[in-house]
């Protein structure tokens, strides 16, 4: 009973330690990085490091998720990254273009924008859904 209590502290608390403002300015940063726009402020490569960083280690996150639920008979199928080259780039620019949908006062946590914006942007071929 003490876990369920504890389970339900965490989920009904809606503190963020990566907040969408941060991550907003963190891409912006990451995006002149792929854009080749120089800057004179040391911080902005940190700024862009910290989005690329974030973005990919949450695609990596998935894809080892959807890899173990493989094992047990479970295709997640959430998004499907392409193979191609560039995509750390494209990732940044899938999370700005969600960035830039939310109202400026949203409390959606940056994990559940990031996997939306991967969602919409590489969704993949074969869906769980049936055809209609």
């Amino acid at each position: 009973m003490k876990y369920l209590w504890l389970i339900a502290a965490l989920l009904s608390t809606q503190v963020h330690a990566y907040s969408n403002q941060e991550l907003r300015e963190d891409c912006l940063a990451a995006e002149s990085f792929y854009e080749q726009k120089k800057s004179t402020d040391p911080y902005q490569s940190v700024m862009s490091a910290r989005c690329i960083s974030y973005v990919a280690g949450f695609a990596d996150g998935y894809a080892v998720s959807d890899y173990l639920a493989e094992k047990v008979g479970v295709k997640l199928g959430a998004f499907c990254l392409p193979t191609d080259g560039n995509l750390s780039a494209r990732l940044v620019r899938a999370v700005l273009g969600q960035l830039d949908r939310q109202p400026p006062d949203s409390t959606a946590s940056t994990a559940m924008l990031v996997a939306s914006a991967l969602a919409k942007t590489f969704p993949c071929a074969d869906s769980l859904e049936p055809k209609k």
